[in-house]
């Protein structure tokens, strides 16, 4: 990340053919103590309106009438609701590594990562909410991803299927409320938070995950995250 908190980006680090496998295993898996360390985006694209396509003079903006922003999310077995792509870190690879590879493991698409990550998170599950123990708990990091390439099959499509939605339809398919929050923080970062905020606002608590407790961290005032 960069100092001071400014805004840097990386692409997606590029794979080779033979990188049609999704990882799996912990073996690389890195640990802060006995928290799992995770990696994830909302991938997302700016579409422009079909009145402005082939016009020269029109500019890319997001938050105006000229463009339209989606996110991307993808579906899980037996379940209505969807996601956005993460998964563990490992220790082969920067956190922008993986979260850019699970964005394709998961989703099937590379992109640009914002390294200005839109929130910090620690996540336990229903079995350990009641210890006071970290044991079984994982702390994530969340990214933005300008999605620049679709790839046609992708390892985990058979478990995983994708979708493109609005930032209304996104909010009332997050299964988790930090996904929400995530959510807003790209909005906000890209100005389009207030055409959604209504829909945000009454997004049904039925839909998020009542079996699992989380907590968003704040970024640190330089943008930075800690490496384990």
């Amino acid at each position: 990340m960069s100092a001071g908190g400014g805004v840097a980006c990386q692409r997606a680090v590029p794979m080779s053919s033979d990188a049609v496998a999704a990882r799996k295993g912990r073996l690389k898996q890195r640990y802060d103590n006995e928290f799992r360390l995770v990696a994830g985006c909302v991938p997302y694209r700016v579409n422009k309106k079909d009145d402005e396509v082939g016009n020269p003079c029109s500019s890319l903006g997001v938050g105006d009438d000229t463009s339209e922003v989606e996110m991307l999310m993808i579906s899980t077995p037996n379940r209505t609701d969807m996601v956005f792509p993460k998964g563990g870190w490992e220790d082969d690879e920067d956190v922008y590594q993986a979260a850019s590879r699970e964005a394709m493991e998961e989703a099937g698409v590379k992109g640009i990562i914002n390294r200005a990550a839109l929130g910090h998170w620690v996540f336990k599950s229903k079995s350990s909410q009641n210890s006071t123990s970290p044991r079984g708990a994982c702390k994530g990091y969340i990214f933005a991803m300008e999605v620049t390439e679709e790839l046609e099959t992708w390892p985990e499509q058979d478990t995983h299927n994708r979708r493109w939605v609005s930032p209304a339809e996104a909010y009332q398919l997050c299964r988790y409320d930090w996904m929400r929050e995530a959510l807003t923080a790209l909005l906000d970062r890209l100005s389009v938070l207030e055409p959604v905020a209504a829909v945000a606002a009454a997004a049904t608590p039925e839909l998020s995950d009542q079996a699992g407790m989380y907590m968003m961290l704040q970024t640190s005032s330089d943008g930075a995250v800690a490496l384990c």
